[in-house]
């Protein structure tokens, strides 16, 4: 992990694209500004957790529902001579 000090108004750079700028500390807040093209997604690390949580969720789900469909197909076919 890359550690930097920065004070307020003061930026890193990301890829030449990618700004990140620290806008205003309050307390043990530090709130940041992020300039960086609409097609890189930016999400708090808790919502990101939780949207890996709801993908592993839903490919588990497609891959149960196509074994399911695949034993199906199996039996029917055993039964269906």
């Amino acid at each position: 992990m890359l550690i930097l000090t920065r004070k307020l108004d003061e930026s890193i750079m990301i890829n030449n694209n990618i700004e990140v700028k620290v806008v205003k500390v309050q307390g043990n807040q530090v709130h940041l500004g992020i300039d960086a093209p609409r097609t890189v997604s930016i999400y708090r690390e808790e919502i990101y957790k939780q949207i890996r949580e709801e993908n592993q969720k839903a490919v588990k789900a497609t891959a149960n529902n196509d074994a399911m469909k695949l034993l199906e197909n199996s039996l029917s076919g055993m039964f269906s001579k």
